[in-house]
C-alpha cells in the first residue's frame, strides 16, 4: 500500500493506495507503431492531469464502488482509442513514437480513509489534486479512483501531452462515460496523420509566423535555476466575465470572452511584476486549436493528436500597466488572429518537417525571446482554453461531477492559466492557475474576477 498525506482544513488526510492493476482493451489487436504527427512532435515530455468529484449523496451504491464500473467501460473504450493503451516509444531517429502495444492503462484504487469530499480545499490545488490526480509511471495514460467517507469519489487520469492535446482527451472522457452508461457515441476517433502531413514538394524557405513563434532546442540557452511556482483555482462569476468583454470592446468592436479574460490576466502580470519593484517586459501567449482552421468541412472534428499553435505578444510591464483593458484586448486580439488560419498551421507542419529530428519548443514559454538569455528578466504566461471541457457529459452513471478541472503542474518556468466552465452550469468559469506567487498574490488582491473556491459553491446543490 502507498500513503500520501496532505491537509485539508488544517487536518492530515492519508489517501491510501489500496490495489493496483492495469486494464487492457477488451479485444486484442496486432501490435503497431503509429508515427506522432510534425505537430504532436512540438511537445516535450510532459504529462497533463484532470479529476472529477462526485459526490454520491442521494445516488446509489454506484459511487461507493466504482472501480469495476470505471475497469469494465474503461476497456471497452479502449478499443477504438487504443493509442491510450500503448506507450511512447523511441524510432530510429530519435523521435518519439506511438507503439500501440495493448499494454493497458495502470489503474489505481485509493481511499481517503475518514475525509469527506467538502473537507477538500479544491481550490488549494497542492493540498488536494495532488494527491487525488496520479503520476503516471509508464505508458501513455493512468487512472486513479478514491473514494470517501460520505460516498463520494474522485476520478483522476494522467495522460502524455505528445500524444493528445484536451480536445482529443475530452473525446476520449465523453465515450468512457457513455461506455458506464451502457450508452453509445457518434463521434469516432481518426488517427489520419495525412491531415497533417507536410508539403510535397517542401517550401523553398520556412514559414515567416512559425519561425517567429518557435524556436529549435538547440538554440536555447541553459534555463534559469527553477522559480517557486503556486497552484490555484478559482472562481470567477459569470457577471464578472462580461463585465471584462465588455470593458475590453468598449467602442471598438467585439472581443471574445478569452481575449478579455487573457488581456486583464496580461495586465495582472504588470502589475505583479511592479509589486516587486522590477521593470519588466511581460509576455502572454494563447494556445490556437487549428482543426477548423485546417478543414472547414468538419473533417478534422474527430482527430486524435495536437493540432496546437501558440501565438504570443510582449510588451513592458510599464506600457500594460498603463493601456486600457480595451488596448490590451487589441493587441490580444490581434496575434490571435494572426495565428489562427490554416496557412499558418500549414506553414507550421512544414517548419517542423524542415528541421527533424531537431526538437523544437514554443517562444511564448522562453518570454518571447529565442533563448532564455534574449527572454531574461522577462515573465511568461500561456493562457489554454478549457471553455470545451464536457463537464456535464462525463457521468458514469451516478450523476453529473459535483467539480471538475484539468491539472497541469508542469515543471517549466512560465505559468500557465486555463479557464475551464464551472459544473454548475451557470456560466461561471473555473480557473486553473499555476503562476509565480507574485502572481497569485496580485489576484488575490484585485477586488473583483479571481474569487476563492469554497466547498459551499460546490457541493451545495448535492
Amino acid at each position: 500500500m502507498v500513503h500520501e498525506t496532505t491537509k485539508v482544513h488544517g487536518h492530515e488526510v492519508t489517501v491510501t493506495t489500496t490495489s493496483t492493476s492495469t486494464v487492457a482493451p477488451a479485444l486484442p489487436s496486432q501490435e503497431q507503431r503509429l508515427a506522432l504527427s510534425n505537430l504532436d512532435l512540438l511537445l516535450p515530455p510532459m504529462d497533463v492531469g484532470v479529476f472529477f468529484c462526485y459526490a454520491g449523496a442521494g445516488q446509489g451504491a454506484a459511487v461507493a464502488a466504482p472501480a469495476p464500473i470505471l475497469k469494465v467501460s474503461l476497456a471497452k473504450v479502449l478499443v477504438a482509442y487504443y493509442p491510450l493503451a500503448g506507450e511512447v516509444v523511441a524510432n530510429a531517429a530519435g523521435e518519439a513514437e506511438l507503439l500501440c502495444s495493448g499494454r493497458g492503462v495502470d489503474f489505481a484504487e485509493a481511499s481517503a480513509g475518514g475525509a469527506e469530499l467538502r473537507d477538500l480545499r479544491l481550490g488549494m490545488v497542492d493540498e488536494s489534486a495532488d494527491k487525488l490526480v496520479p503520476k503516471k509511471k509508464a505508458g501513455v495514460m493512468c487512472v486513479q479512483v478514491t473514494k470517501f467517507k460520505c460516498g463520494g469519489a474522485v476520478v483522476g487520469c494522467t495522460f502524455d501531452h505528445r500524444v493528445c492535446d484536451a480536445y482529443s482527451f475530452n473525446m476520449f472522457l465523453v465515450a468512457w462515460a457513455a461506455a458506464a452508461r451502457g450508452s453509445s457515441v457518434t463521434l469516432a476517433p481518426s488517427f489520419d496523420r495525412s491531415f497533417l502531413a507536410p508539403s510535397n514538394p517542401p517550401p523553398p524557405c520556412p514559414d515567416a509566423l512559425a519561425d517567429r513563434l518557435f524556436v529549435p532546442v538547440s538554440c536555447v540557452s541553459a534555463p534559469p535555476a527553477t522559480a517557486a511556482v503556486t497552484n490555484r483555482i478559482y472562481r470567477v462569476a459569470a457577471d464578472d466575465v462580461a463585465a471584462l468583454q465588455e470593458s475590453a470592446g468598449h467602442g471598438r468592436g467585439r472581443r471574445t470572452k478569452l481575449e478579455a479574460f487573457t488581456a486583464h490576466l496580461w495586465q495582472l502580470y504588470a502589475r505583479a511584476a511592479a509589486s516587486s519593484g522590477q521593470r519588466r517586459t511581460c509576455c502572454m501567449g494563447v494556445v490556437v486549436d487549428g482543426r477548423t482552421r485546417l478543414r472547414r468541412d468538419g473533417a478534422m472534428k474527430g482527430y486524435f493528436g495536437n493540432v496546437l499553435t501558440i501565438p504570443y505578444g510582449v510588451k513592458g510591464s510599464d506600457d500594460l500597466r498603463g493601456m486600457a483593458l480595451a488596448d490590451a484586448a487589441d493587441d490580444v486580439h490581434r496575434w490571435v488572429v494572426e495565428a489562427a488560419t490554416g496557412d499558418h498551421f500549414r506553414g507550421l507542419i512544414d517548419w517542423v518537417e524542415s528541421l527533424r529530428p531537431e526538437p523544437t519548443v514554443a517562444k511564448a514559454y522562453l518570454g518571447g525571446g529565442d533563448g532564455f538569455g534574449d527572454g531574461a528578466g522577462a515573465t511568461a504566461c500561456v493562457v489554454s482554453s478549457g471553455m470545451r471541457f464536457p463537464v456535464g457529459e462525463v457521468d458514469f452513471g451516478w450523476g453529473r461531477p459535483a467539480f471538475a478541472s484539468y491539472h497541469f503542474p508542469w515543471p517549466g518556468g512560465a505559468g500557465y492559466v486555463m479557464p475551464m466552465p464551472s459544473a454548475r452550469g451557470d456560466g461561471d468559469w473555473m480557473v486553473y492557475v499555476h503562476a509565480a506567487p507574485e502572481v497569485v498574490t496580485a489576484m488575490e488582491q484585485e477586488p473583483t474576477v479571481f474569487k476563492a473556491l469554497d466547498c459551499d459553491y460546490v457541493f451545495d446543490r448535492v
